[in-house]
């Protein structure tokens, strides 16, 4: 049964996790995302899971590895320094085509930088972020609301594709406050991301050999072809991924002189921004990637066929910037469509009224 509550996003993240079945949570304290292993600590014993606090972010992650292997839901959670630290099991993971969910409380860098929330980790996180040929699905929440639920998604998208999932927020949308649904996870399972599609047995997972032959899960592939072979498995995979799951919101102008390109919390604000510019009698639309990797490039490509100005709008110096450009150059010339960058590097947050000047600006 749905029950709404007035939440902190760090909360209710963690909230929806359980709902969705997750009961091992292993981390390390990095602000702005603390709230999330402190809730974690008084939630698990609840509901019969583990919570367990590791001595470091490396040691977290491999918790993870180790409670997939077994074919749990596991999670953990962190903030771009931490997140850093994490990569290399975060490989492990991917190449063990091990299921698990990853959160990033985006906080201000390079290095210790600040506490204060920015989206400087998009590279990290939709390039793979570690060693070796492999892919994370990126999901980009923009609201409390949206943040739970696909959390909840997260953990049956890992499941279906056997990978891990890492879930994009920020400290803003990790610290602000809001009234949720918080959804009953028997019908979240019906109407969500995987609406229609069965989850696979885990008959890989490792549970003990009594009456069958041993399994093996590892990532170290030593004969000759192997590796590659197992590569060329994985793109395969990811190549389903780009097909069937790639998703973006479009609203606004179905004719826009401009189109905004913004995702997370920086899209929450450029949707403040379109209501302006419609005042001002300026036609424009909103491009929010919902999914980083794969990134929705054929739905913006369509949005290049109508309009050649478009400003995108990120808390970073200019990541995310890179695949815009890159959808958009599937349709038209990059020297016939102008596309302008709005940055907000450090912890700096654009305000509504400031896309809008920079959206008549590029306009100009």
């Amino acid at each position: 049964m749905s029950q709404i509550v007035f939440a902190k996003g760090n909360e209710a993240m963690a909230e929806a996790a359980i709902l969705a079945g997750c009961r091992y949570y292993f981390g390390y304290p990095i602000t702005p995302q603390n709230e999330v292993p402190a809730y974690m600590s008084r939630r698990m014993p609840e509901v019969n899971g583990v919570f367990l606090q590791a001595e470091s972010e490396v040691a977290a992650i491999n918790m993870v590895f180790g409670a997939a292997v077994t074919g749990v839901r596991a999670m953990t959670s962190s903030s771009s320094p931490g997140i850093s630290l994490k990569q290399e099991g975060i490989s492990y993971m991917a190449g063990c085509e091990l299921p698990g969910v990853i959160v990033n409380v985006v906080r201000g860098g390079p290095g210790l930088g600040s506490i204060a929330p920015a989206q400087s980790d998009y590279w990290q996180s939709t390039r793979g972020g570690g060693h070796g040929d492999y892919r994370t699905i990126v999901l980009a929440p923009h609201t409390v609301q949206e943040l739970v639920e696909l959390t909840m998604d997260a953990f049956d998208l890992a499941d279906f594709y056997r990978n891990p999932v890492l879930i994009l927020s920020d400290g803003l949308l990790g610290q602000m406050m809001e009234s949720v649904v918080m959804p009953d996870p028997q019908e979240r399972r019906k109407t969500g991301w995987l609406a229609g599609r069965e989850l696979p047995p885990k008959t890989w997972a490792l549970t003990g050999a009594k009456g069958r032959a041993p399994q093996l899960i590892r990532s170290l592939l030593m004969a000759p072809g192997e590796l590659e072979s197992h590569n060329l498995h994985l793109a395969e995979k990811y190549a389903a991924i780009e097909k069937n799951d790639a998703q973006a919101e479009i609203i606004g102008d179905p004719n826009p002189e401009i189109v905004l390109a913004a995702y997370g919390s920086s899209a929450r604000l450029a949707k403040g921004a379109l209501e302006i510019l419609k005042a001002q009698g300026i036609r424009a639309a909103l491009f929010r990637p919902i999914t980083l990797w794969p990134f929705p490039t054929q739905a913006l490509a369509k949005l290049a066929v109508k309009a050649d100005r478009f400003l995108v709008v990120e808390m970073s110096m200019g990541q995310f910037i890179e695949d815009v450009q890159l959808a958009v150059a599937r349709e038209k010339s990059l020297k016939q469509v102008r596309i302008e960058l709005l940055a907000r590097p450090g912890g700096g947050i654009p305000l509504p009224e400031e896309i809008a000047g920079r959206a008549r600006e590029v306009l100009a």
